[in-house]
């Protein structure tokens, strides 16, 4: 508890009569313009806009959203904006002045630092309002605010979630209320696909504008507490969206992003799997093992347009030249080639130091750069050991990157690549004239020169949504709870604007022991109703190496993968057009089901259902049993099993191995073209 001294309030004296007054806002006429009424009493101040209002307490400082006289957001009452300073942490306490001038309302705020102030400016617009916040007084580390998470109701945004419970691995809760989550490098150059926004069932939305890493917690440190610091600055700069519908504020957060200009995804790949060695072999994979796989594949006539080669085939790290795993290379990707199939490859912009290239690249300034000692590359820990990392910012560098990435084109005949890790790491300095958010963007042109074969590039933060990679998720367990958390994070993905996902390979790629049939055959049906598929783990036989034995599915376990994957060539034309859709939308794909029906109550704790497109509702089995209980929201639905017209909730709906819950919304434009592709 902070105890606080007596203060005076020191406003300026148009404020003491208590008067309302008013500010026309935004550009163009006065008289088309939103009209912002202020109005100051002895403990809040309100700002109000045709839609909402935001009220300030002046003491125990809070700043609140209010629609329709009820409250969407909250920041907490004891550390609504806080810092870490020369002196600790310190918090927001009362306003000490207040005014209101051209439509911005600014604060000077107190602290329990008494040598430091919070200069804070809030600027209301039509739907939503800024709040910007510098520390005065004191040089901060980070700066951010903190909200009561139920003020708003359920929680989603974010991304990928780090959690307690083992996520973003096997864990991904939805809504995020439902978890603790924590991020302490939370930022552009982070390899988990996350954005600084966050939505709420209250319709009320969170932007960060920052390319600083940030700090993020919802409900870990403090139950109930969501916090969100952004380091290395003395302040922030924050939006915050108050609409009717959560969808709406999605809609906004697009309108600051952009939406994708292209889907980097060709039509087929759409269709069929990319089937990537990783979770078949992991870097246990040689040329042998590799041309059997591909075979077994197609002699059971499983669909695939692609065969990619994971990590184990490099020399070393960094080196673009097969190890002695793979005598004959070009015989390999011929043999491919001849089966009908495109053959891809898996790459990395990471060096190590044992690499014949790191000696070439640090010689010639290729790598990014120490930050402490800008004469050395920097050196980065990853999974593989200790590498340099090519740097992008570099004309010459990239130019002797792509360089060696085309030799792979021709002398073996790679039709694409998957680029894995990241583009740069915050322990580095980024080139002269850059940023590190520059990455991002240095990243997108460098692989869209190359096809990625449908299983995309991790390159996120606002602004990223423009470029339409396809989006893959973190490696998964190969348990249930990693096929939900697969689902969970797709939806979380799309509706921070990245449509064009795809689940971990089918199956789990995170090492475990192989997923048994069950939970290979549902993560298959789940993925048959999302945009893309990328597989590995063989319906056929896979190699444990947990237990270093093979596993041999029986014939069942490839009937029904293919039944699955006959299912998503089916919804193909569908989805094609969902993908022009979204181009000129920028909506998500697969969607929760409340962003098409708001006043469904229900659907807001609902992850493992969702929306492809607006036409299809898909309920797949996500955990052991032959039935599941079905949300269906108001209107008709047809239910694809089955045959027949149905209206709401479905109990214990039977859903034997075989069977993938489908309903197709009634009256749609597709809804016809969807029955008939399905019924059948």
């Amino acid at each position: 508890m902070i105890a606080l001294r007596s203060r005076r309030l020191f406003l300026p004296l148009a404020l003491l009569s208590l008067a309302a007054t008013s500010f026309a806002g935004g550009a163009g006429a006065a008289s088309a313009a939103p009209r912002f009424t202020y109005h100051d009493s002895a403990g809040s101040i309100t700002l109000t806009a045709p839609a909402y209002q935001v009220v300030i307490a002046k003491r125990h400082f809070q700043i609140s959203a209010r629609r329709a006289g009820r409250t969407v957001l909250n920041t907490t009452n004891t550390d609504a904006i806080d810092f870490t300073g020369p002196n600790g942490q310190a918090t927001a306490t009362d306003v000490r002045k207040a005014t209101w001038s051209h439509g911005v309302l600014t604060l000077s705020v107190a602290t329990t630092d008494k040598s430091a102030t919070l200069a804070v400016k809030v600027t209301p617009s039509a739907d939503r309002y800024k709040v910007e916040s510098t520390v005065q007084g004191a040089t901060p580390t980070a700066t951010g605010m903190h909200f009561a998470m139920a003020s708003a109701g359920h929680w989603y945004g974010h991304g990928e979630a780090s959690t307690d419970e083992g996520g973003p691995y096997t864990d991904q809760p939805w809504p995020l209320d439902s978890g603790k989550v924590a991020d302490d490098a939370f930022g552009p150059a982070s390899y988990q696909m996350v954005d600084p926004f966050w939505f709420t069932q209250s319709a009320a939305g969170i932007f960060f504008d920052t390319q600083d890493l940030m700090n993020v917690d919802l409900g870990k440190k403090t139950a109930g507490v969501a916090g969100m610091e952004v380091t290395g600055s003395p302040g922030f700069a924050a939006t915050f969206f108050v609409e009717k519908t959560p969808k709406a504020v999605y809609d906004d957060y697009i309108g600051i992003t952009g939406k994708p200009a292209k889907s980097d995804a060709e039509p087929y790949q759409y269709e069929t799997p990319l089937w990537n060695s990783w979770a078949q072999f992991y870097t246990n994979v040689d040329q042998a093992g590799f041309l059997d796989y591909v075979h077994r594949l197609h002699d059971a006539k499983v669909p695939g347009h692609t065969m990619s080669l994971d990590d184990g085939w490099m020399s070393h790290y960094g080196d673009f030249t097969f190890n002695s795993k793979f005598p004959d290379p070009k015989a390999m990707s011929d043999e491919v080639h001849n089966l009908g199939d495109k053959f891809g490859l898996w790459v990395t912009l990471w060096i190590n130091l044992d690499a014949d290239n790191y000696k070439v690249a640090a010689d010639k300034g290729y790598l990014l750069k120490s930050k402490d000692d800008p004469s050395k590359p920097c050196t980065v820990d990853w999974w593989n050991g200790k590498a340099g990392i090519v740097d992008l910012g570099n004309p010459d560098a990239r130019a002797w990157y792509t360089g060696q990435l085309q030799a792979l084109e021709k002398t073996y005949g790679v039709d694409g690549f998957k680029f894995d890790t990241r583009f740069y790491d915050e322990t580095c300095a980024p080139a002269q004239g850059y940023t590190a958010n520059d990455y991002v963007k240095l990243g997108a042109q460098l692989t869209d020169e190359f096809d990625q074969q449908g299983v995309g590039v991790r390159i996120h933060w606002t602004g990223s949504q423009k470029y339409g990679f396809v989006t893959r998720e973190i490696d998964k367990g190969t348990d249930w709870t990693s096929l939900q958390a697969a689902v969970h994070q797709d939806l979380a993905v799309s509706t921070i604007g990245y449509p064009f996902v795809e689940t971990d390979m089918v199956g789990g790629s995170e090492g475990g022991p192989p997923p048994s049939k069950e939970v290979l055959i549902r993560w298959a049906q789940a993925a048959a109703a999302m945009p893309l598929i990328y597989s590995s783990t063989s319906p056929i036989r896979v190699y444990d190496y947990v237990n270093n034995k093979w596993i041999d599915y029986d014939p069942d376990t490839v009937k029904l993968y293919n039944k699955a994957l006959d299912v998503h060539k089916r919804l193909a034309p569908y989805i094609e057009r969902q993908v022009k859709a979204t181009l000129r939308s920028g909506d998500p794909i697969m969607q929760p089901l409340f962003f098409d029906f708001p006043s469904d109550k229900a659907s807001y704790t609902i992850g493992d259902e969702w929306l492809l497109g607006d036409s299809l509702l898909t309920a797949p089995v996500l955990s052991e049993g032959t039935s599941r209980d079905v949300h269906l929201p108001p209107g008709e639905w047809y239910d694809v099993t089955r045959g027949r017209t149905v209206r709401g909730d479905l109990h214990a709906y039977p859903s034997d191995l075989g069977t993938l819950p489908l309903f197709v919304r009634m009256g749609t434009p597709d809804t016809k073209s969807l029955i008939a592709a399905l019924r059948h």
